[in-house]
């Protein structure tokens, strides 16, 4: 791939296009568990807010976009909030599919209680939302994160735990 064409800054439409995709998400999964109770809709987005935190905290300070604009906007965002790390510490970290779990449950969870939803009492409504929030969760990260964000990423050519681990059969 040609490493030439990398963003130090990320343009603001990626951003955008990955906010909107995740916010959707986010929304449409909210949606769903808010049909069994206000209390686990809200416990649902303080789960979303507390991945949000951690990732902010213990991954993006160590991230060259750190104070810039990533493809996802994180980079501002930590450094609002967070001190800079190390580089070398984003470059070592490892990722299996054991540290994704807490993140797919964002999506998994409400899917499946939507499933259980339209099993019990059957509505189209609930059904297109949950092919909606698979489709979000699965074509729509891809595209975005393979055609506009990680593409582009500089981040990927110091060291990028995903890269290693979605990219294994590109590096053999």
């Amino acid at each position: 791939m040609d490493t030439s064409k990398r963003y130090d800054d990320f343009p603001l439409w990626i951003f955008l296009l990955s906010s909107l995709n995740s916010l959707l998400l986010y929304g449409l999964g909210f949606a769903i568990i808010l049909r069994i109770g206000p209390v686990f809709a809200l416990l649902y987005l303080a789960y979303i807010l507390v991945l949000e935190i951690r990732l902010l905290k213990n991954h993006c300070v160590d991230c060259y976009y750190w104070g810039r604009n990533c493809g996802f906007g994180q980079g501002k965002l930590s450094s609002a909030f967070f001190k800079k790390g190390d580089v070398a510490n984003f470059c070592s970290k490892g990722i299996t599919f054991k540290d994704m779990i807490p993140d797919l449950l964002v999506s998994l969870v409400p899917i499946l209680i939507g499933l259980v939803l339209v099993i019990i009492d059957f509505e189209v409504k609930i059904l297109v939302v949950v092919i909606l929030l698979v489709i979000l969760t699965t074509a729509g990260n891809a595209y975005i994160r393979g055609t506009f964000a990680c593409r582009y990423c500089k981040q990927r050519d110091l060291g990028c735990p995903a890269e290693k681990m979605f990219n294994k059969k590109q590096q053999i």
